[in-house]
């Protein structure tokens, strides 16, 4: 990968980029610390997408590592199907990541708006979550968080991982760093086990189940409820007999979602999937080439829920001094434009 970084340790703002290089278009995307703006960088007028984060909320929820986890890994990663990482910089009270702009939104926002969803679209989907998955797992990270609000539609319909806020490098002991998002967590990580990349594909099979059945395979209401139900016992995909989805895709799904990582499709790497009988004849190059067309036709150019965008967060009593903001948040900067980085 490499070390693609500039850090601002003795961040000079009147030369390093800043939210004034950029103009703000609006709102299309809001995060757990602030809003996603559409922008266009001033001298250059290319359209990114600016993540703001407000420092005082990233400080009250405690999440200052996971921030920086997430610069950090955006500033060593490249890659045609990650939403990759332009500028990074800050000021007193917010930190800005400058990234690709994904016109079609997330694929939450699609699933609420189209309830079927046919086996090519899955396939295409699929393939797309893999190739991403590949290049993750073959620099030994775990994205640990794979769920529909997590993977973003190009304008021509490709879907590229984001958030990389609780990826870890898949080390051999990762038992006390169990996170993410109960529904689509792995067994071995809802109770407290050491994982690694099989846990991002039982991810896959859980997003595959919900396009299906319209719910995932382990539910429950708290993440307790959810690991009972997952120790209580194997799910498995039956469809009904006026289905039209193949024995191809039920198995696919079926082995994604086993409990035991040593029995999980991908156990032994993105080969098992890719070599599945479910993507018999599928043209990995032409894929890999963005030359295939894609079954998912993005025909809106916001997609996105206005009045969650612009909801409002609860107030903190958070204070950020100007000593403090450099401690905490010291290396941030990063300019693409200063490196010949080289693409995969």
């Amino acid at each position: 990968m490499g070390n693609c970084t500039t850090v601002d340790n003795k961040f000079d703002p009147t030369i390093a980029i800043s939210v004034n290089d950029f103009e703000s278009k609006y709102p299309i995307g809001r995060g757990g610390f602030g809003r996603v703006w559409k922008v266009i960088h001033k001298k250059s007028g290319q359209l990114f997408a600016m993540k703001e984060m407000r420092k005082d909320l990233i400080v009250s929820k405690r999440s200052v590592n996971s921030i920086m986890n997430e610069r950090r890994l955006l500033g060593i990663l490249k890659h045609p199907f990650l939403v990759n990482l332009h500028y990074a910089f800050q000021n007193l009270e917010n930190l800005y990541l400058v990234i690709d702009l994904m016109v079609g939104g997330d694929f939450r926002y699609y699933l609420v708006k189209h309830r079927n969803i046919n086996e090519d679209h899955l396939k295409f989907l699929c393939a797309c979550i893999i190739s991403g998955l590949e290049y993750l797992h073959t620099n030994n990270i775990i994205h640990r968080d794979i769920k529909p609000e997590n993977l973003v539609f190009d304008k021509n319909g490709y879907i590229h991982i984001t958030d990389f806020g609780i990826a870890r490098m898949a080390t051999a002991e990762n038992s006390t760093t169990t996170s993410g998002t109960p529904g689509y967590m792995a067994p071995e990580v809802l109770c407290n086990q050491d994982h690694g990349i099989p846990a991002d594909y039982f991810a896959l099979g859980v997003i595959m189940y919900e396009c299906i059945t319209h719910f995932r395979p382990y539910i429950g209401k708290t993440r307790k409820e959810i690991r009972d139900s997952v120790l209580a016992k194997q799910v498995q995909l039956h469809l009904r007999d006026n289905s039209e989805l193949s024995n191809e895709v039920v198995d696919f799904v079926n082995r994604l979602i086993q409990r035991k990582p040593e029995n999980r499709l991908g156990f032994h790497g993105a080969d098992e999937l890719k070599t599945h009988k479910f993507f018999k004849d599928f043209d990995w190059e032409e894929l890999y080439n963005k030359q295939m067309k894609s079954p998912f036709v993005i025909d809106e150019e916001n997609n996105f829920d206005y009045d969650h965008v612009m909801k409002r967060w609860e107030p903190t009593k958070e204070k950020i001094s100007a000593h403090n903001s450099q401690k905490l948040f010291a290396g941030y900067l990063y300019d693409a434009t200063l490196f010949n980085i080289q693409k995969p």
